[in-house]
């Protein structure tokens, strides 16, 4: 049973990495302001659930799964809160998104 906790806390560091990883390529290669942010917001979430997943499997049951449940709650919560303020304060900016109909400025 402890090694497939292992494996499977093994598996979400993995993703996690992963997840990090394209979530910085897609801040460089996307092109405007919302899309970067989408990629950094929703990547940097998951990642990160993923990565506590790994570790909360790895402590076991106890006062350090705990801290780390409440560090995911915390992350929860502000994450998106955070994603969606920076959004509506570029559009309150009057920064547009961009369309394919036209070319990017």
């Amino acid at each position: 049973m402890e090694l497939a906790i292992q494996l499977i806390s093994g598996v979400c560091f993995l993703l996690g990495a992963f997840l990090i990883l394209s979530g910085g390529v897609g801040i460089l290669r996307f092109p405007d302001f919302f899309t970067r942010m989408h990629a950094a917001g929703i990547t940097e979430t998951l990642a990160t659930s993923l990565i506590l997943a790994g570790l909360m499997m790895l402590a076991g049951w106890g006062l350090v799964m705990f801290k780390l449940a409440l560090i995911f709650l915390f992350i929860m919560l502000t994450s998106p809160t955070a994603s969606h303020a920076l959004a509506k304060a570029a559009l309150h900016g009057k920064l547009k998104p961009i369309t394919y109909d036209q070319p990017a400025k």
